[in-house]
């Protein structure tokens, strides 16, 4: 009895020493010794601005297809479910489909993913921004791509977003089809890093002498989509830079900015789609038709589509009707013919400011700061996520993510890139501390970071360079009762969320990154 207690105790203390061995090396850096720290002035003596564009498809090939036996958008076998072995190796090569559930495995391409970039270049600094149609795309992929970037690119720096949308391959790998299993697919992964990679040359190849026209509708969109959780706050304004050709005249491409969540489609579409974003970058750049008649002339070139503040969080879920402004039908469900129409919505809104508010700078001389936040993570279930591979991240320090944050100036327009989906009241203004929250205390995050923001044009773009998931004030975290507002059910937010830190200490960051921008 007592060899047996001694092997036991052996076979236990083995067991624990593997499965900490397992989880140390599953939170390792990714990038040890990594740091950024940018600091960049307009140059002394201005250069005439170039600017290109190019845009890569990232949609992945789809070797199986599925039938959903109950239509509950969940592959299990279990309720009579069944694949196609598209390539006879005897497995269902799911592709899971990111940002609601997991088990929604993609049957389908309704329109192609994207990697659109767009290159900046005044002589002095060479600025890539990339915009990626996925749920995230962490700081150490942007770093992967960063590194397989060839020197004589001349690429100063390069910031990568995602739009986030909901029906797009898993890229942060909480999806998956087992909850103890990462969603990503590695292939995938080092596919899209390629093409991030091939899209930034490609643009930078591109260069054009050109001149940069800014626009903004600050209230145009407010009906397309809703604040769900108080303070009701949203980031509805679209902000929009046009790039022309200095000599030609015509479009190059245009960088749009909107705060909303692309989940128009919602929870049980299982076709692989950009979301609203593919109808607005579509209709901007071919035109938008009724019948035969052209009702609004395409601007041409290169759309790409980046999110603002999506937290708190800004959606257009079945709740929200969308009207096509052309046909006047009306639309809740959630169907493409929604997504469509709000889509062309959007477009006919973009194009309606470039026809009266416009800014046009030609110089636009680069000012860039960027720099790496650690972030402390109090989560959990991504500590334990972490630790078990499903979320492939590493620590940076201990119990720490690396970050990353920047700001930019073009002319009369500022740039701030947030590694997550920040609430809008820490950038536009309203944040509380409602009766229920847990931390009985003044605003933090005050004053609004675009208040801070230089120029007449300020562009918030969220998920950039990291997906740091919600960013909540502090003032208003609520993971224990009571609830926020004396309401009955806890408030969503915190579940997907670093911790109460991340907003503070990203706020603080910020505010002297945008002083003397």
């Amino acid at each position: 009895m007592r060899k047996f207690f001694i092997g036991l105790l052996l076979f236990v203390g083995a067991v624990l020493i593997l499965g900490a061995g397992y989880g140390y090396y599953n939170s390792r850096d990714r990038h040890p010794g990594y740091s950024i720290n940018l600091h960049i002035s307009a140059p002394n003596q201005p250069k005439p601005l170039q600017v290109g564009f190019a845009a890569l498809k990232i949609t992945p090939h789809l070797p199986d297809r599925w039938t959903d036996q109950n239509q509950d958008a969940t592959y299990k076998p279990g309720d009579g479910d069944s694949y196609t072995d598209g390539n006879n190796n005897g497995e269902f090569d799911a592709y899971w489909m990111a940002g609601f559930s997991q088990k929604r495995a993609a049957n389908g391409v309704h329109d192609d993913l994207w990697a659109r970039a767009v290159v900046v270049d005044d002589g002095q600094t060479r600025l890539a921004i990339v915009a990626v149609d996925l749920i995230g795309f962490p700081n150490k992929n942007v770093i992967n791509v960063r590194k397989s970037l060839p020197a004589s690119a001349g690429i100063t720096y390069t910031m990568v977003c995602s739009t986030h949308t909901h029906e797009a391959p898993d890229f942060l790998g909480m999806w998956g089809g087992h909850p103890l299993k990462s969603g990503v697919n590695k292939s995938y992964e080092r596919f899209v890093e390629q093409q991030i990679t091939r899209a930034v040359l490609a643009a930078a190849k591109n260069l054009r002498p050109a001149r940069l026209r800014f626009a903004q509708d600050l209230t145009g969109a407010d009906s397309l989509l809703m604040d769900t959780r108080k303070p009701l706050v949203t980031d509805s304004g679209l902000y929009i830079m046009q790039a022309l050709d200095a000599v030609k005249d015509s479009t190059l491409g245009t960088l749009v900015v909107w705060g909303n969540h692309p989940e128009t489609l919602w929870s049980k579409n299982l076709l692989l789609t950009s979301d609203f974003p593919h109808y607005v970058r579509d209709y901007l750049e071919k035109g938008i038709l009724k019948g035969d008649s052209v009702v609004q002339k395409g601007l041409g070139g290169t759309v790409v589509y980046a999110s603002g503040c999506v937290g708190g969080l800004m959606t257009t879920s079945p709740k929200v009707t969308v009207q096509d402004p052309l046909t006047g039908e009306r639309y809740k469900e959630p169907t493409f013919e929604k997504a469509d129409a709000q889509g062309k919505a959007l477009a006919m809104l973009i194009y309606k400011s470039l026809q009266k508010d416009t800014t046009t700078a030609r110089p636009a001389d680069i000012r860039l700061k960027a720099q790496n936040v650690e972030i402390p993570l109090s989560n959990k279930l991504f500590q334990l996520a972490v630790g078990l591979g499903v979320l492939d991240a590493g620590y940076s320090s201990w119990g720490n993510f690396r970050s990353e944050i920047a700001a930019f100036r073009l002319g009369e327009a500022s740039f701030l890139c947030v590694p997550g989906e920040i609430y809008p009241e820490i950038v536009n203004g309203g944040v509380e501390n409602p009766v229920g929250a847990d931390f009985r205390m003044k605003p933090l995050e005050t004053p609004p970071l675009r208040s801070l923001m230089p120029g007449k044009y300020k562009f918030v773009i969220g998920l950039a360079n990291d997906e740091l998931g919600y960013i909540i004030p502090k003032s208003e975290w609520d993971a224990e009762a009571p609830y926020n507002y004396n309401s009955k059910d806890r408030p969503y937010g915190e579940v997907n969320s670093t911790g109460p830190e991340t907003a503070p200490k990203l706020y603080r960051a910020m505010v002297e990154l945008l002083r003397n921008l």
